[in-house]
């Protein structure tokens, strides 16, 4: 039996610790250990969360230990990914029950695929990515590394993410279209031309802004 501790204990946080309950036995068998974050009392009053054992850097692995890091901000996640990496910890992949992952299609280490998630044929998703609810995935798509795409988002056949991108709720991305490493979409954004790296765009259309 698997030990998860989820990497942040604010709100995303405590939405990848239901997530990880509802998940428990689909795609992995573990229990949820508890919480790694910088602000020990995160969760007081907020409910009957499991506790926050410490933060990444002072935190010894255990036995068994595995990782999720459910931070928002692609930066900081690649930064508590590789502190931990470099302590010799396991990132476990999170996919919910309610997702549906096409023939072909693959999901890197470390990445969270949310509810009612629809991942179509023969698409990429990388490591360390997160994908939240009811986003939806068009065939032959490929989203990169440390990538974070709000709820609702939809990322059309063939276009392609780079790594570090993040998609805010109900970006839109039209087929065939390529988004830059560390690009941002803006919240109801429509991609109707590629992106390039560093970019941030906002509006229907997306223009930079």
């Amino acid at each position: 039996m698997k030990n998860l501790l989820i990497i942040g204990a604010r709100g995303l946080g405590r939405e990848v610790y239901l997530l990880a309950k509802e998940s428990i036995g689909f795609n992995a068998d573990f229990q949820v250990k508890g919480f790694l974050d910088d602000k020990i009392d995160a969760l007081d009053g907020l409910g009957d969360f499991p506790k926050v054992l410490g933060t990444v850097e002072d935190y010894a692995i255990q036995a068994n230990d595995v990782f999720i890091c459910a931070l928002g901000d692609v930066k900081w996640k690649k930064h508590y990914v590789d502190l931990m990496l470099a302590k010799g910890g396991a990132f476990m992949t999170l996919i919910h029950k309610s997702a549906s992952i096409g023939i072909g299609s693959t999901v890197g280490v470390g990445s969270i695929i949310s509810r009612y998630v629809t991942i179509t044929a023969n698409c990429s998703v990388g490591n360390y990515t997160t994908i939240t609810t009811s986003s939806d995935i068009g065939h032959d798509a490929s989203i990169g590394n440390f990538c974070h795409v709000g709820a609702f988002a939809f990322i059309g056949g063939g276009s392609s993410l780079g790594d570090f991108v993040t998609l805010h709720p109900r970006a839109s991305i039209l087929p065939h279209k390529k988004v830059g490493n560390h690009a941002i979409v803006g919240a109801g954004s429509v991609v109707i031309r590629n992106i390039k790296e560093r970019d941030t765009v906002f509006g229907v259309p997306a223009r930079p802004i």
